[in-house]
């Protein structure tokens, strides 16, 4: 006997007609097919499919309602973000189940979002639908390009302030803000006699500017506020904020006189000393003996003395005799010396004084610089009616006859050769003369001199003047070599020239 395989049962799951079109379905709560359920139920009904996005050209901002304005890239997270927060209140009826952009054009003000989202429809059926929301991009100027436009809408001012006759401790300023980028969030910076004023939109800048001088300067400040307007209703007040910044009033090459308290503690140095650099402290050293010391802002506010001299006082000696000091002996309980300098006994006699006898004895630190012939730069106190409290206690036989500051250059000479350049702050100017001119030169040749300040300064090869490799001058002068030079960022015009512009050979 044969036994016979049966053909396996087939699938006895039941059809349903459509109800509306009448094609064979499986069964679900509708009896309809999808087409005809997509159809009669559209799950996207009541969500927008244009939304307007407002985008600030100045700062390239989107705004986030209320009053929230981020920065976001093209096709960021977090633009997709703020997108989605416009449909907030629509989406919350609906399920989101996907989000993503389609590829638009930069230039085409569109963005375009692909969604995917789930709905319950007709007694438990659910639908998913994909569909696209065009997000217009609207120009609308922020609060805060608002301020910069206006120019004189202003909120808080940093006022810098330094009692001297000389400008070097704001041209080195005016470098560390460009440096540091803190002249970003300024509405305005306007020049006067004396100072800057620094215009901010808002309180916080203004306070993160008077900390960034403190610490780069010795300065002490006061704040103050005044009323504008008050509203009773909503219990809040609109201030306008003053910040007076006033810087120690001591420049460099500048000679000063101790108070005889601050000198002992300094390791009983000279009362009669030099400023050699202003940066966080100002930088003295004592020209008989090589010791060097830093005030710091606080020390000055306790025990304040100003300058005897200024750089403008300076008059120009040449040097006659010169003898190097090799052995100078350290004193109990002095302090540092400088190893930058070397001590020299030198006997001068001022150049507008060649037709007398008359030289000058005197102790310098410029030893390693100065030759016999050589022209310098000094201030003579044995001609000059000092009018010091300090230097009036003093014993004159500690007082010098001449005080050398620094070696004499020919200024034209370096200013030919000079082939680098700094930038500037875009500044309300007054009317700048020629001391003005001779001061900014003053500070550039200190830039010369002096490596240590030229770290804190950013320095650009300037492209008009012929690259050198040496870094001297044929008359001994410092120069600063091109490795310590920045090359200068331009963006220029593109060579097509706009749209629909003939092509340049």
């Amino acid at each position: 006997m044969e036994y016979m395989q049966l053909p396996a049962a087939a699938d006895t799951q039941s059809h349903i007609l459509c109800c509306q079109c009448g094609i064979p379905i499986s069964p679900n709560p509708a009896n309809m097919c999808v087409a005809c359920l997509r159809i009669q139920v559209d799950i996207t009904e009541g969500i927008p499919k244009q939304v307007n996005v407002h985008f600030c050209k100045q700062c390239e901002r989107y705004l986030q309602p209320p009053s929230t304005w981020m920065q976001c890239a093209l096709e960021s997270r977090e633009l997709l973000t703020l997108c989605l927060k416009k449909l907030k209140s629509p989406l919350s009826k609906v399920r989101l189940i996907d989000a993503g952009f389609i590829w638009t054009e930069p230039h085409s003000k569109r963005l375009k979002v692909k969604l995917t989202i789930q709905k319950e429809v007709m007694s438990g059926t659910i639908l998913q639908q994909v569909f696209v929301v065009d997000f217009v991009i609207l120009s609308q100027m922020c609060d805060d390009c608002h301020r910069v436009e206006a120019k004189d809408y202003w909120k808080a001012v940093v006022q810098v302030r330094q009692k001297t006759t000389h400008k070097k401790t704001f041209y080195y300023l005016e470098q560390l803000i460009l440096k540091h980028k803190l002249h970003q969030n300024t509405l305005r910076v306007k020049e006067i006699h004396d100072g800057l004023d620094f215009y901010y939109g808002s309180k916080q800048h203004s306070q993160k500017m008077v900390d960034f001088l403190q610490c780069t300067v010795p300065c002490k400040y006061k704040a103050s506020q005044r009323l504008i307007s008050h509203d009773v209703h909503s219990n809040s007040y609109n201030y306008k904020s003053t910040f007076s910044v006033e810087i120690v009033p001591v420049c460099k090459d500048n000679l000063v006189c101790l108070p005889p308290r601050v000198a002992q503690s300094l390791g009983n140095m000279s009362q009669i000393c030099v400023c050699i650099r202003v940066t966080s402290a100002m930088h003295l050293i004592d020209p008989s003996s090589l010791q060097i010391a830093e005030i710091d802002g606080s020390t000055y506010w306790r025990y304040p003395f100003y300058s005897l001299f200024q750089p403008g006082q300076l008059e120009e000696f040449i040097v006659i005799d010169i003898d190097p000091i090799a052995n100078n002996k350290n004193v109990p309980g002095a302090g540092t010396k400088s190893t930058k300098h070397t001590l020299a006994e030198v006997w001068v006699q001022k150049t507008s004084e060649m037709n007398t006898n008359q030289q000058y004895y005197c102790r310098t630190h410029l030893g390693h610089l100065l030759n016999h012939g050589d022209l310098v730069l000094g201030f003579d106190l044995v001609n000059s009616n000092l009018n010091d409290e300090n230097v009036n206690k003093m014993n004159p036989q500690r007082v010098p006859d001449v005080v050398l500051i620094k070696k004499s250059y020919d200024r034209a000479r370096r200013q030919h050769r000079r082939n680098w350049k700094l930038k500037e702050l875009d500044k309300d100017l007054n009317d700048a003369g020629a001391e003005d001119e001779k001061q900014y030169l003053e500070f550039l040749e200190d830039l010369e001199d002096d490596d240590i300040i030229r770290k804190n300064v950013n320095i650009y090869r300037d492209s008009s003047k012929v690259p050198v490799e040496s870094d001297t001058d044929d008359d001994g002068a410092p120069r600063i070599s091109l490795a310590e030079m920045l090359e200068d960022l331009h963006i220029s015009v593109d060579a097509t020239g706009g749209e629909g512009a003939e092509m340049i050979d």
